[in-house]
């Protein structure tokens, strides 16, 4: 299955009202779970009719944290592991403050034990690392800040 393929599988499955997917297909197999306590709210429960103490309930969520995120980003294609150099010990891929062209390679994220390159979708400069090295990562999660040029 191509890097394509499973993007739009991801998609998909967000799209879809269920919380768990296996697929086998011969030797490939993927197994995507959504987690209830990150991806969906409480829902509401109704006021009393007699003016009552009621204990509030405060919800975060994760956009809160992505607001602290620059505006523009370059973001995980994929679930699973995110590297920022192509070995332990080697040189990063790419550096803050370094500028960077379409279709440069910014990282890998290993899924299922398969080593992605994960490249620039556009020419910019990196302003921050938004992942540290060996951090897992979700799908969308933002990698890197960048301006773009």
């Amino acid at each position: 299955m191509k890097k394509e393929d499973i993007k739009e599988l991801i998609e998909f499955f967000n799209e879809m009202d269920m919380n768990k997917i296996k697929i086998k297909d011969g030797d490939f197999e993927i197994e995507l779970e959504k987690f209830a306590d990150c991806c969906e709210l409480p829902k509401p429960t109704p006021a009393p009719i007699a003016p009552a103490p009621t204990p509030v309930n405060v919800v975060v969520s994760s956009e809160v944290k992505t607001s602290n995120t620059p505006k523009n980003t370059i973001n995980s294609p994929m679930v699973g592991t995110f590297y920022a150099a192509p070995s332990p010990g080697a040189a990063p891929f790419v550096k803050v403050g370094q500028r960077v062209r379409k279709g440069d390679v910014i990282g890998i994220i290993e899924a299922m034990k398969i080593m992605n390159e994960i490249e620039a979708e556009f020419d910019c400069q990196i302003t921050e690392a938004l992942v540290a090295d060996g951090q897992p990562i979700e799908f969308a999660m933002p990698l890197f800040g960048v301006e773009k040029i």
